[in-house]
């Protein structure tokens, strides 16, 4: 029995035919018409992309000169010579990470026989750091005058009142630094000293022995009524003292934690130059290292020198 085959008297339709699309032709008139609107929108957001770019030039062109302005206001807050007296010489180097640094540093003469100097380097990069280097360095205070009488401020005190100010303006922001103070008596080439959550400065004796230079003190602006102690160092013809920012440390460090042994080190085995020399090849060894056009971090060396 075939199961397929068709009944009698009935018709079995064939297959359904398959409806083509229907193809309407489009003038080629409407189709260049179409294509020119296309491509006047598109030069349309060209232009509009165009002075887009212009105006973000013209915004960072004046982000630009007022940086340079900032960088050349925060150079004139740094001393224009440094004062030397009798065997006493100050040598500097100063290298912000950006137009602006976070740190800033003062050698003043206090009176004829005192040489004050002074390091901060504020947290942070930039302008919110350069800003705050300017308010402590016209906080400093280094001596009080009273009836036409003045007293050296001794560096722990100088300290607390420099804190204490930085307390008071209650910023809004977590804004704090860390400084180290310095007061040479020229007749006795004795250094009194106090330090603020600074790195210890460290004293090269004329032999090219290295020690640190430690003073107890928490960061400046962190804790209303901080407390500073003193330390003191009397130095010999020959001897250097060397007073920097961490960021001498980031520079000079080839692994991933800051190590004091590392930087000591580079400093021993330059024990037999100059303090210029020495700053000069310090100076090129911070140019030669990978990444010297963005540099990690601010960078500021003070050196306090006593001829031989």
């Amino acid at each position: 029995m075939l199961e397929d085959a068709a009944l009698p008297g009935t018709h079995t339709p064939g297959p359904r035919p398959v409806s083509s699309p229907i193809c309407v032709e489009v003038p080629i008139g409407d189709q260049i018409s179409y294509l020119q609107q296309e491509i006047e929108g598109l030069q349309g957001e060209i232009r509009n992309l165009r002075r887009r770019d212009d105006q973000i030039n013209l915004f960072m062109d004046r982000i630009d000169e007022e940086l340079r302005l900032a960088a050349r206001l925060q150079q004139d807050f740094l001393p224009k010579t440094l004062p030397q007296v009798g065997p006493v010489r100050f040598h500097t180097l100063f290298r912000p990470a950006g137009y602006v640094s976070g740190d800033i540093y003062d050698v003043m003469r206090l009176d004829e026989h005192h040489v004050g100097f002074f390091i901060a380097d504020a947290v942070g990069h930039g302008m919110p750091a350069a800003l705050l280097t300017m308010f402590i360095k016209n906080a400093l205070r280094t001596k009080e005058i009273n009836d036409g009488v003045y007293r050296l401020l001794p560096p722990s005190e100088t300290l607390t009142l420099l804190n204490d100010q930085l307390v008071d303006q209650n910023l809004s922001q977590a804004t704090f630094a860390t400084a180290f103070y310095g007061q040479l008596d020229v007749r006795t080439m004795k250094v009194q000293f106090g330090r603020a959550g600074h790195p210890s400065p460290i004293l090269m004796r004329a032999c090219g022995r290295i020690e640190p230079l430690d003073a107890d003190g928490g960061l400046l602006g962190v804790f209303p009524g901080e407390t500073y102690a003193d330390g003191s160092v009397v130095l010999a013809p020959g001897d250097r003292i060397f007073v920097y920012t961490d960021g001498i440390e980031v520079a000079l460090n080839d692994g991933q934690i800051v190590s004091t042994e590392q930087w000591c080190a580079e400093l021993y085995r330059r024990r037999h130059l100059s303090s210029e020399a020495m700053l000069e090849d310090f100076a090129q060894l911070l140019d030669k290292q990978l990444g010297s056009l963005t540099p990690k971090d601010d960078l500021t060396m003070v050196i306090l020198e006593v001829n031989r």
